[in-house]
């Protein structure tokens, strides 16, 4: 299956770029390129790719406010946000907008669209430069009311709370599996539920939840 991906960058180099390489690798096309976040919005609903690689610092509409858009459309597309900046608050309104990935612009081009591929299969990525720092910064934060938009988490069982909370901790399935001594298909399982039971896109949308709940500041 052809993995169809958005350019969305004010700089047409790099978009050329991106463009080049994405022609190159296999399972990946190129099928549209916006130079703003309008054009964005309007090319993804006109050619529904599976992926809109993202930047944020655009004139107009941004990044943050067009992911927004596009996430709010309810349709399959994910938004991968790659950008030269990784400023907390860049990564947070980023990923409150409903974005399935962040990714900064020096990281390796295999790994660029090693996670274009994670998010059109389904899950979330955050750069491994910014992952420690954002989960620091949020741990930190005083406990906040869950966004109106999702359901409360008192309707989880206890055990899905704690593999939520090591969700919010940045721990992958196989860590989940060995903190609480399960097989890793049973920490999938429960990943699964919580994704269902929440409401949420994928991971990275659970981590926000964690930290939005309180419940990763009350688990340390």
């Amino acid at each position: 299956m052809t993995v169809r991906v958005l350019l969305v960058d004010d700089q047409p180099l790099v978009r050329a770029a991106l463009s080049m390489v994405i022609a190159e690798a296999e399972g990946l096309e190129v099928v549209g390129e916006a130079g703003d976040g309008a054009e964005a919005v309007r090319l993804t609903g006109e050619l529904a790719p599976d992926v809109v690689v993202m930047d944020i610092r655009m004139p107009g509409v941004d990044g943050i406010e067009a992911t927004g858009r596009i996430t709010a459309a309810g349709g399959a597309t994910r938004v991968v946000v790659l950008t030269t900046f990784d400023d907390d608050e860049y990564v947070y309104g980023a990923l409150r907008a409903g974005a399935s990935g962040f990714l900064v612009k020096d990281m390796a081009l295999d790994d660029i669209l090693g996670a274009v591929r994670v998010v059109a299969a389904g899950d979330g990525l955050i750069a491994p430069s910014v992952t420690g720092r954002l989960i620091k910064e949020f741990a930190e934060r005083p406990a906040a009311a869950p966004a109106p938009e999702r359901p409360r988490i008192g309707g989880i069982t206890d055990r899905e709370r704690e593999v939520l909370a090591l969700v919010g901790g940045g721990l992958s399935n196989t860590e989940i599996a060995e903190r609480l001594c399960i097989s890793v298909a049973t920490a999938k399982t429960y990943v699964t539920r919580l994704l269902a039971k929440l409401d949420a896109r994928d991971r990275v949308q659970l981590v926000i939840i964690a930290y939005e709940t309180g419940l990763v500041a009350r688990s340390r």
